[in-house]
């Protein structure tokens, strides 16, 4: 016991406080390019700015681990050994949100171990990859959602499938003992084509009697919740 006391205790007097102080500035440093890498980029539905502080903090906290740490295999396995038991439950809205988490890991891992240049090389990597791709979105598809009386879904599939000339592809069909609920999915441009035309496809579906509402939705990848 006195030999791993004596050991910690080298290993304290071995940390230098300015090394410390260095690895911390530079963690925070890149943490806030990962703070600006995620409100430039981030295209979700919903932006969480308390999210993208935790980056910058998951940041410094992992250096702050790889510091204490060090070279001491039996702290290494204790901290892997506590995180092991730890149930994280927050729910990730976008699954770019994970890109994130793991780039802070990993640039905290980097300056714990002094790589500063591994560090700043990878992140100004990844800052250029998700700058220019990060906006891309999926909005080529529309959904386009009728409701109306049961009796009433052949009519609404005949209308459908003439105004869009068979392009539109039925994915859901809902029924109820009066009821009947349509989506379908088009293609933006054909849709688009479809609808240079005097009427609407509303406005067609308007015309068919007992029809509640006819909505219209750009599908994209946005998980919200």
């Amino acid at each position: 016991m006195s030999g791993y006391l004596s050991n910690m205790i080298r290993q304290i007097e071995a940390l230098n406080m300015s090394g410390i102080v260095t690895q911390l500035v530079v963690a925070a440093a890149l943490g806030f390019v990962i703070y600006l890498s995620y409100f430039i980029a981030h295209s979700g539905t919903v932006y969480s700015s308390r999210f993208n502080v935790s980056l910058v903090v998951l940041t410094v906290l992992t250096t702050l681990v790889m510091t204490a740490i060090g070279n001491n295999v039996a702290l290494s396995l204790g901290m892997v050994g506590a995180l092991s038991i730890v149930r994280f439950r927050t729910a990730i809205k976008d699954s770019r949100d994970t890109i994130y988490i793991f780039w802070a890991v990993v640039v905290g891992l980097a300056c714990g171990v002094g790589d500063y240049s591994t560090a700043g090389a990878g992140s100004a990597m990844v800052f250029v990859i998700l700058l220019i791709l990060g906006r891309i979105q999926n909005q080529n598809r529309m959904l386009l959602i009728v409701r109306g009386a049961r009796s009433t879904d052949m009519t609404i599939m005949s209308v459908v499938m003439e105004y869009f000339k068979r392009r539109a592809n039925l994915r859901v069909k809902n029924t109820t003992d009066d009821t009947v609920e349509l989506i379908y999915e088009i293609p933006r441009k054909i849709y688009l084509k479809a609808s240079s035309g005097v009427d609407s496809i509303e406005d067609q579906l308007y015309q068919i009697e007992h029809i509640r509402y006819v909505n219209l939705v750009t599908q994209d990848d946005d998980i919200t919740g």
